[in-house]
């Protein structure tokens, strides 16, 4: 093993499962190992057998390769004589074009913006991470690249330019450019720079001086907290605390969480009526055509025999959010009432509420750059509706909701029969 490599393993630490709040002694992890949670299916640590090079070189070919998307045409459409191009930032354009600014904002932060902080941040930290003593300030960096991970949303996107790509097969001819090879390999790169990053043996790299007598005390301390953000345990005190070594501020559950999330569920719920009401999309062939709403777009994809596709978008625009919903008033209900049955299963249904939520938003990358694409006067035109802004909403609203809730909230509630 490399010098870097054993610079980047994990000594001995303590952590609460996030999951379930159990606390865990963990040993050293070998390169290559996950420590799961004995109570429930969370994973607590996961190192990787990569040193920090590899995530340096990953992350560089990552921002060459999102400044290649951005800088180039994703696709050109062709009909009657007259082509369209169209590149990253020419939906959000057609979108402020017709009044939805806010929705344009939201494609261009989880497409361009995240995804760009974060791999910056990143590459910051891991450039800076070896030197004898790094600067106190990398902790927050990497604490803020961490909380944007949700929010890039490059592996979405991608599959939203496929849908585009297979809806307007019968419309118009299509022509792959090069920010379509640039994203499909942004997506690759993306995805293997988030597997081989050791985010657990990083955090201990940075974490600042402590005597080790005294956190050797803290494995002993009878009342004990734990960093949301970075997994630090550290003794609970009267006074409010903030996390020693991400500078988060400390709280033993997520504060507010059962109310705060009820909020944000009710608000996605009343939002989710106009989202399927109102129209997202209007095609017009030949000075015909009619609003489409997102039930209405499974439908015509089927009576094109698109059946594959129609079962993906139902999927990420149907079922997805109602599952959200649906799973999240479950885990309410049951922090709540303290109903102590089916405690895994319901952890486990947090993890995939939680993970799912961003797939949604496959119909807004779609309906974005089809606006863009398709604007041929009276021989075919595209137009994003009204209901793509409540629906986009919808998904914005289950994401902060997934990521209100605290899951532990159930295992205590079940505990003290609520």
């Amino acid at each position: 093993m490399s010098l870097a490599a054993e610079a980047l393993t994990a000594p001995p630490q303590l952590r609460e499962c996030p999951g379930c709040g159990l606390f865990h002694a963990l040993p050293v992890l070998q390169p290559g190992r996950t420590a799961k949670c004995l109570r429930c299916p969370t994973t607590l640590l996961h190192t990787t057998t990569h040193p920090t090079e590899y995530s340096i070189a990953l992350t560089v070919a990552a921002l060459i390769l999102l400044a290649v998307m951005c800088t180039t045409t994703l696709m050109s459409v062709q009909t009657s004589g007259i082509s369209h191009s169209a590149g990253l930032f020419d939906g959000p354009a057609e979108l402020v074009r017709r009044h939805m600014t806010a929705l344009a904002a939201v494609v261009v932060f989880v497409t361009v913006a995240a995804p760009f902080s974060k791999l910056a941040g990143t590459l910051y930290v891991l450039l800076r991470m070896n030197e004898k003593e790094p600067p106190a300030h990398l902790r927050r960096a990497f604490a803020l690249a961490e909380q944007l991970r949700p929010w890039s949303m490059i592996e979405v996107f991608v599959l939203g330019v496929f849908v585009a790509y297979t809806k307007l097969g019968d419309l118009v001819s299509i022509t792959l450019d090069a920010g379509v090879y640039a994203l499909l390999a942004l997506t690759f790169v993306v995805i293997w720079a988030d597997t081989a990053l050791d985010r657990g043996a990083i955090w201990e790299r940075l974490r600042s001086r402590v005597d080790p007598h005294l956190e050797a005390s803290w494995q002993l301390h009878a009342n004990k907290i734990s960093c949301e953000l970075c997994g630090l345990v550290t003794p609970l005190t009267e006074e409010e605390q903030r996390c020693p070594r991400c500078d988060s501020p400390l709280h033993q559950r997520k504060r507010d969480s059962i109310q705060r999330t009820w909020a944000l569920v009710l608000a996605a719920a009343a939002l989710y009526v106009p989202a399927n009401y109102f129209p997202v999309l209007t095609v017009e062939h030949l000075g015909a055509g009619a609003p489409s709403t997102i039930v209405g777009g499974v439908q015509e994809l089927m009576d094109t025999g698109m059946y594959p596709l129609a079962a993906l978008v139902f999927f990420a625009s149907i079922a997805v959010p109602m599952l959200k919903l649906v799973g999240l008033v479950i885990m309410l209900v049951a922090a709540k009432t303290g109903h102590s049955g089916w405690l895994r299963d319901r952890t486990r249904l947090y993890h995939i509420v939680r993970w799912i939520g961003r797939w949604s938003m496959i119909d807004i990358f779609m309906e974005s750059l089809l606006g863009a694409l398709v604007q041929f006067g009276n021989v075919v035109t595209i137009e994003p509706g009204i209901g793509a802004v409540a629906f986009c909403a919808v998904v914005i609203l289950t994401i902060f909701a997934a990521e209100t809730f605290d899951p532990r909230l159930m295992w205590d509630a079940s505990r003290t029969g609520a």
